[in-house]
């Protein structure tokens, strides 16, 4: 009896993992861009694949990141969540996705306080309910601070990514 216990836990935990995982980098074919999207909920390793990925890397590399905000960031910015709602069809969030990971990338953001959510073009997803952010653009950056909305950076930057988010977080 004990055996079968341990064997229904293990076979729930992989079925939960490989449940979990499915939620991750989802795609779908969009007709109207004739290309498959990324939606829902995704991470670093979606944004790198697929059509999406032709255009992050290329981005990132090319991206010169301000130096000193980003010293100045570094100090501060683990203490805050983000959430980045984008559209891997905008080319928006082509362009500003992969500059804002670079700029994590260079003051050590812990990965798991970044929530990424990718949208169709009607700004939904079918998976996650993200009303209540009221996208109305994207990408749009959302920092929290104790689970409170601080700020927010919508489309693009007024200055730079580093200086929007230095702004937000000061």
């Amino acid at each position: 009896m004990k055996k079968y216990g341990i064997a229904t836990f293990i076979s729930f935990i992989l079925l939960t993992s490989s449940s979990f995982a499915q939620m991750l980098n989802n795609m779908v074919y969009d007709s109207a861009v004739e290309q498959k999207v990324l939606i829902g909920y995704c991470d670093r390793t979606g944004l790198e694949a697929g059509e999406f990925g032709t255009y992050f890397l290329p981005e990132y590399e090319a991206y010169l990141v301000n130096d000193s905000l980003v010293k100045l960031l570094n100090k501060k910015i683990d203490e805050y969540k983000i959430t980045v709602v984008f559209g891997s069809w905008c080319s928006d969030s082509q362009e500003q996705l992969p500059r804002f990971y670079k700029i994590l990338d260079k003051t050590g953001y812990i990965d798991d306080r970044l929530t990424l959510i990718a949208v169709n073009r009607e700004k939904q997803t079918e998976v996650v309910d993200i009303n209540a952010l009221n996208i109305e653009r994207v990408p749009t950056f959302i920092v929290y601070k104790k689970g409170r909305e601080i700020g927010r950076i919508v489309e693009t930057p007024e200055n730079t990514l580093e200086e929007d988010l230095w702004k937000i977080i000061r």
